[in-house]
């Protein structure tokens, strides 16, 4: 039997991706991966009204984008412009008529960007990251999830904390997320309509966060035109046929040197759920990942606890 095409690709990008991790240790100095950042003191230092580009990708997760996009309908912003750019699939049907619903929707100081890439390009999230950091006109972007909602009062207290700031990574210093959820949860199938939805603050825990990591990444302007997400690392660029589970973040924060400025920014929630999107909620890998994700997030709460008793 002979290997199909993409096999030994995916045997160099095994190789490649242990590689740029153990880079990201600093075993490397990271300026040989990357264009010169700008110093501080150069960059844009943004006062008053500013933009702010929010950036997501979405396969198959169309009921947790609803309530990201909802917030953005629900709690537009007042202090602020924001870019909303979603990378996604014409064959996500579901997602795609969610993003037909939404965009039909005027919201004042929203502009909707709703980018449709060929699924390789979509499935590794650096390159959607890359192509918003390169040719974003915003004053600051956040790279974030589908799952992550902007609730009351996020994104005009961000407004208020990002004025005159210069330095090139932030993140929020907590979030709210919920239980994991189960497919048939009534908040996870309250999302699989196009329609505005909006959650209850009740179903949500607190916890906190000490580095910009994963969906909570917040990146001055100047810096992400100048480096770009990634840009030099080969593999975060590479496309691919299946979703890539992302270890670019770990990657930005070593070409930027540093694990980011906490922010003290409100109302940013998080859906999570025991069934990865990408895979078939009957097949085996699906059960396996769901089980870990279980443990992890036991591991989690079990943490939080102790934080709270402390």
């Amino acid at each position: 039997m002979k290997p199909t095409k993409l096999y030994p690709q995916r045997w160099y990008d095994f190789l490649l991706g242990y590689f740029f991790r153990a880079a990201a240790s600093n075993l490397f100095p990271a300026s040989w991966f990357r264009d010169p950042i700008p110093a501080e003191k150069d960059r844009k230092k943004a006062d008053g009204d500013l933009v702010l580009e929010i950036v997501s990708h979405c396969w198959n997760y169309g009921n947790m984008l609803a309530y990201q996009l909802s917030s953005f309908v629900n709690y537009p912003p007042t202090k602020l412009s924001l870019i909303v750019t979603v990378f996604y699939s014409e064959e996500d049907k579901r997602t795609a008529e969610l993003i037909k619903f939404i965009g039909k929707k005027k919201v004042k100081n929203v502009t909707w960007n709703f980018v449709a890439l060929e699924k390789p390009l979509l499935f590794r999230r650096g390159i959607g990251r890359n192509m918003a950091s390169k040719n974003s006109r915003a004053d600051w972007l956040w790279f974030t999830d589908c799952d992550i909602i902007f609730h009351k009062d996020c994104l005009d207290t961000l407004a208020d904390e990002l004025q005159g700031r210069q330095e090139s990574l932030l993140f929020p210093r907590q979030e709210r997320t919920t239980p994991m959820l189960a497919e048939d949860d009534p908040m996870l199938q309250m999302g699989s309509k196009p329609q505005l939805v909006d959650i209850e603050d009740k179903d949500f825990t607190l916890y906190s966060r000490d580095r910009a990591k994963g969906a909570f990444q917040i990146v001055h302007g100047d810096v992400a035109r100048a480096i770009g997400y990634c840009d030099g690392l080969s593999l975060y660029q590479t496309p691919s046929d299946t979703w890539c589970k992302c270890y670019e973040d770990r990657a930005f924060r070593w070409l930027l040197g540093t694990r980011g400025i906490p922010v003290d920014v409100p109302g940013v929630y998080q859906i999570r759920h025991i069934f990865k999107g990408r895979y078939k909620p009957d097949s085996k890998r699906a059960k396996v990942r769901s089980k870990i994700r279980q443990v992890q997030n036991e591991y989690r709460e079990k943490q939080a606890n102790l934080d709270q008793d402390e």
